[in-house]
């Protein structure tokens, strides 16, 4: 399959069935280009964290094709897999789960430069392999003090140990980052921020965005264009400047109205 060069990730009839029968991804298609933000809404249940599992290649599709650039993700070998690894990252709900409580800040937040030696990133250039340096560098782009580098996480509220997971997607500098509902655990005045924070480092990084939420508003803010997801399949797909229009699908007017409240 030939991958235009803006495009940095195409899904072509993703499908994903489970034991049960039940498809949670059923004939999903979609594009995501550079330096775009793709938002994807839905109910809880309606397969867009099973969708989000198939990008980054943690669960294997039924059918279809999921393209990396020029790599296979639904066919992925090892060595794909380790570039994948690379240029794809996620943030996802619950950081508190996403870092290790018995390593200190510093180290969770270096772990994919520590594995990833020969990664060079752009805003490190200079300090890549002054460890503090480079941590400092990274809790700076997230507005944390350095001074968090030596506590745990357990030392940390729940927004600015989001702050640490973005910092830690963000330091291998990678192309796509998928965001799974990264601000549904978050207190109402944090939310904002942090969304902020992401719109931010978007512009600044020149990364492309899949933002996941069961809030319509949330995607609205972030995101160049919308899809919804229903039982499997995305039954609407626009631009957020056409949220309101009449075209829109039932389904999508039923979030649209929790949304207006």
């Amino acid at each position: 399959m030939r991958i235009v060069e803006q495009e940095v990730l195409v899904a072509k009839n993703v499908t994903k069935q489970y034991s049960s029968g039940q498809k949670a991804v059923d004939q999903v298609s979609f594009v995501i280009k550079k330096d775009e933000c793709l938002g994807l809404v839905g109910e809880s249940g309606s397969g867009k964290s099973t969708l989000a599992r198939c990008v980054l290649a943690l669960e294997k599709v039924d059918q279809g094709e999921i393209w990396f650039k020029e790599k296979p993700l639904h066919l992925a070998n090892k060595e794909d897999l380790r570039y994948i690894r690379r240029e794809v990252q996620a943030v996802f709900q619950n950081p508190a789960a996403a870092l290790n409580p018995k390593l200190k800040i510093i180290d969770s937040l270096m772990e994919p430069l520590d594995f990833q030696k020969n990664i060079q990133p752009s805003f490190l250039k200079g300090i890549r392999h002054q460890r503090e340096k480079a941590a400092e560098q990274l809790l700076e782009m997230v507005e944390l003090p350095s001074k968090y580098l030596s506590c745990y996480p357990h030392e940390l509220s729940g927004g600015q140990k989001q702050r640490v997971t973005i910092a830690r997607a963000i330091s291998i500098e990678p192309a796509l980052i998928i965001l799974d509902e990264p601000t549904a655990s978050l207190d109402v005045s944090v939310q904002a921020k942090i969304m902020n924070l992401l719109k931010d480092l978007q512009q600044y990084l020149g990364v492309s965005y899949l933002f996941i939420s069961h809030d319509l508003a949330a995607v609205n803010f972030m995101s160049d264009r919308i899809m919804v997801m229903k039982q499997g399949k995305i039954v609407d797909e626009f631009s957020k400047y056409d949220l309101f229009s009449l075209k829109r699908e039932p389904y999508t007017k039923e979030l649209l109205h929790v949304f207006e409240g």
